[in-house]
């Protein structure tokens, strides 16, 4: 049995928190084989996200907690939940769900059992099963193919609100990503696969909230940017002690 935090990082979600915890709770009671916790990164949300949040937590005492996170910015959100996890595994998902969360164990189980160091969820794998609008659709698969080009990441992808890692690999990777934003989760993978971790692709079910405050388009440039920082200054290295894998 492995002790695992499932982060939910949110900003101004008052009308989805409390109905999303409480699904992610009555999954975990029916998946004893771990020891959940459901950790909400409230991201200066400004409405009341972080008093539903707070409820919660005195709620679920033990099984919910709450970081508040002043400074606005997913990639920070992240970066705080992760590192300050005692967890021997840390996952994320969006808030809202589009993720079917039955895809956890395939997420989570591998690193558990010291498989894998990083897994994440992809919804252009053809094993995937994916509805969203042509639009967003097309962008996504433009943007691996850049990142795949340019970047050398070999994923199917980068961007899916679903991912895992050990706790050794948080410790020694996620300093080195430098974005604060959406880009979080390329860089991430990034590091990883030209450090020599050990990366699983997960294919999973997602259907796309239309209520998203994604802004696609201008994601999208913020990650060539990205790509472009990590492609003009490379990839930074990890400095393991001496006799430890990846």
């Amino acid at each position: 049995m492995a002790t695992v935090d499932l982060v939910l990082p949110v900003y101004n979600e008052e009308a989805i928190l409390e109905r999303s915890t409480e699904t992610v709770l009555a999954w975990t009671e029916a998946h004893p084989e771990h020891e959940w916790r459901i950790v909400i990164a409230d991201n200066a949300s400004v409405d009341r996200t972080r008093a539903i949040a707070g409820e919660l937590q005195e709620r679920h005492e033990g099984r919910v907690a709450l970081h508040h996170i002043p400074v606005k910015g997913r990639g920070i959100a992240l970066r705080i939940a992760f590192l300050t996890s005692h967890a021997d595994v840390s996952a994320y998902m969006d808030v809202d769900l589009s993720t079917d969360i039955k895809h956890i164990p395939e997420l989570v189980d591998p690193i558990a059992a010291g498989e894998v160091d990083v897994a994440y969820g992809t919804r252009l794998h053809a094993d995937s099963e994916t509805a969203r609008g042509w639009r967003r659709e097309a962008i996504s698969r433009a943007y691996v193919q850049v990142l795949r080009r340019l970047g050398g990441l070999r994923v199917t992808d980068a961007q899916c609100g679903f991912k895992a890692i050990s706790r050794r690999a948080a410790r020694e990777l996620v300093p080195l990503v430098e974005d604060t934003q959406w880009f979080w989760d390329s860089e991430l993978l990034l590091i990883a696969q030209e450090n020599g971790y050990r990366l699983r692709e997960v294919p999973v079910r997602w259907v796309e909230d239309r209520d998203s405050r994604v802004a696609i388009v201008r994601t999208a440039m913020e990650d060539l940017h990205g790509i472009w920082r990590l492609r003009r200054g490379g990839v930074p290295r990890v400095m393991r002690q001496p006799g430890a894998g990846a």
